[in-house]
């Protein structure tokens, strides 16, 4: 039986989940880029990067060069937590094909 339980409930939200996928895909995004990649208003975005932020799942890097930018990266626990939530995944996938 799957304990559906176990799906983490701040990565499930789509939002989260979309900026989760891009940001284990390659070491690290700058925030301009999940923008546009995600196709967010500032608000949503920067609302979902601080919720995952403060669970400890990504890491934040502020550079000032001719502007500032901010990139954003998976951290250890972070790709732990990505990784757990899709073991949880497959269970589900895996049970519903039966």
């Amino acid at each position: 039986m799957i304990d559906f339980d176990k799906l983490d409930k701040l990565i499930h939200e789509k939002g989260r989940l979309s900026i989760m996928t891009l940001l284990a895909a390659r070491p690290d995004w700058k925030y301009q880029d999940l923008k546009a990649e995600l196709n967010m208003s500032d608000g949503n975005l920067i609302t979902h990067l601080r919720t995952l932020y403060k669970a400890g799942y990504v890491s934040m890097t502020k550079e000032v060069e001719k502007r500032p930018q901010t990139s954003y990266a998976l951290t250890a626990a972070g790709r732990k937590a990505f990784e757990d939530y899709l073991a949880v995944l497959e269970q589900i996938l895996k049970s519903g094909r039966g």
